[in-house]
């Protein structure tokens, strides 16, 4: 039996009703009449009395979507009253969620592959897991296309993330064994990974190490922070170009937080060009955030090898970084 890949609350993507039950590809109609107990009753709650088993939220979308209807009549109101006797159809069309982990044809940009592991440059604007608002083209999609084994894999083999709008390296498991082992590796803080960023303003050092814990953003859902009581955080960062206005960054991880090199910055006041999430206004010529993982390091979970990777500058991002350098 394949793997169930619904999505998981996590930090990295935001809680979700429960995914229903398994789809067929054509949606499935049923119909009922009131009865008179519920007379007078919501419409969504006459629909839960025909589809009981998908969550109440779920059946609400399909009402709103239009379809459900009542006596002939598509009707979008969830609050809608009704009378007994009426004739209540709906039609049970897949979520997007139930649909999100299929194989697509999403392009790979392969930087290594062997049996066991593949590296990527992944390019800017491409998701990596589907979430609420990208249940589709995601880089997950992608793999489930390009290896029968990614399908028996938790997140087809996916170990760790880059945000939409960041460009650059990731490493992807393609077993068992190499997804276990990268995720171990990580959380060891053994796979090495450098981030190029351009930020507005100049730090007062050349090389300064941010050790500052990052949690959700309290005023803010879809922002981190650095907040007391979050997860430890530690970032390295050098100046290697820039101007007076602006500072090009190696940063070193130590911790994979999220959104953890944007939120460090903008915590010490130099926000990343064109980051709107954390205060970083476009420049440059810069429409996306300004960060891009150009190197990847790790020992190969299998044969033992030392692996380094690198992954040139994007078109916009090395635009960008020669008017500072």
């Amino acid at each position: 039996m394949s793997p169930d890949y619904r999505v998981a609350p996590s930090a990295d993507t935001p809680d979700e009703d429960a995914a229903d039950a398994p789809w067929s590809d054509e949606p499935e109609r049923r119909e009922t009449t009131v009865a008179a107990a519920l007379h007078g009753a919501r419409l969504d709650k006459a629909v839960v009395a025909i589809a009981g088993e998908f969550s109440r939220s779920h059946l609400q979308t399909l009402i709103e979507g239009g379809h459900v209807v009542v006596d002939g009549r598509v009707v979008t109101t969830a609050s809608r009253k009704v009378a007994a006797g009426q004739r209540v159809v709906v039609e049970l069309v897949p979520t997007l969620q139930s649909q999100a982990f299929r194989p697509e044809p999403v392009p790979l940009s392969i930087v290594h592959e062997d049996p066991h592991l593949l590296v990527l440059d992944k390019a800017a604007g491409v998701v990596v897991h589907p979430a609420a608002g990208n249940w589709s083209g995601t880089l997950l999609n992608g793999l489930l296309s390009h290896h029968a084994g990614a399908a028996a894999l938790p997140r087809a083999g996916i170990v760790h993330r880059l945000d939409k709008d960041t460009s650059g390296l990731m490493v992807v498991g393609k077993t068992t064994v190499a997804v276990t082992a990268l995720v171990r590796a990580i959380a060891a803080r053994e796979v090495h990974r450098q981030y190029l960023a351009i930020a507005h303003g100049v730090p007062r050092a050349e090389r300064m190490c941010i050790e500052a814990p990052i949690g959700r953003d309290p005023q803010s859902r879809i922002r981190m922070a650095v907040v007391a009581g979050g997860k430890p955080a530690t970032t390295d960062v050098e100046r290697i170009a820039g101007n007076d206005r602006f500072s090009g960054l190696r940063c070193t991880l130590h911790t994979g937080r999220t959104h953890q090199i944007r939120v460090h910055l903008a915590s010490r006041g130099h926000p990343l060009v064109a980051d709107s999430v954390y205060g970083g206004a476009p420049a440059l010529g810069m429409q996306r955030q300004a960060l891009h993982a150009g190197h990847l390091g790790f020992v190969h979970p299998v044969t033992g090898e030392a692996l380094r990777f690198e992954a040139p500058m994007p078109q916009d991002f090395a635009a960008a970084w020669s008017q500072i350098h």
